[in-house]
C-alpha cells in the first residue's frame, strides 16, 4: 500500500449561507490552503479534520491501492485526484497524490 500526499489547494466561503443557515461556531474548519499530510497505510493524519477524511477516505484508499484513473481522464497525471470537502459553508479542496517510487518526495 502506497502513502498518500493530501495537500489544501484552496477553500470557498459562502457568508451569505453562514448568516442564512448555520448555527454560529467557536471553531469552524481550522484546516489551512497549503498545509500537507501524508496518509500512510490510508489512516487519517494526525490534525486533519475527522469530516473532511470522511469524504477524502474513499479516495485515498483508492490511491494507496494503485488505481490511477478515478476520474476517467479529468486529472492530468495518474494517481492524483482533486476532490473536496462536504462542508456547505466553508468547502476545502484538496489534492490527493499517490506516493511510489516515480514520484515519493
Amino acid at each position: 500500500m502506497n502513502p498518500v500526499r493530501i495537500k489544501s489547494i484552496t477553500q470557498a466561503h459562502y457568508p451569505e449561507l453562514e448568516a442564512r443557515f448555520e448555527k454560529p461556531l467557536d471553531k469552524p474548519c481550522t484546516l489551512q490552503v497549503g498545509e500537507e499530510w501524508i496518509s500512510e497505510n490510508c489512516q487519517m493524519p494526525s490534525g486533519f479534520c475527522g469530516s473532511a477524511w470522511q469524504t477524502l477516505y474513499p479516495y485515498v484508499f483508492a490511491l494507496a491501492n494503485g488505481a490511477d484513473n478515478l476520474f476517467d481522464g479529468w486529472m492530468k497525471e495518474p494517481g492524483t485526484a482533486m476532490v473536496s470537502c462536504s462542508d456547505g459553508f466553508r468547502p476545502m479542496s484538496f489534492y490527493l497524490q499517490r506516493l511510489d517510487a516515480k514520484n515519493e518526495a
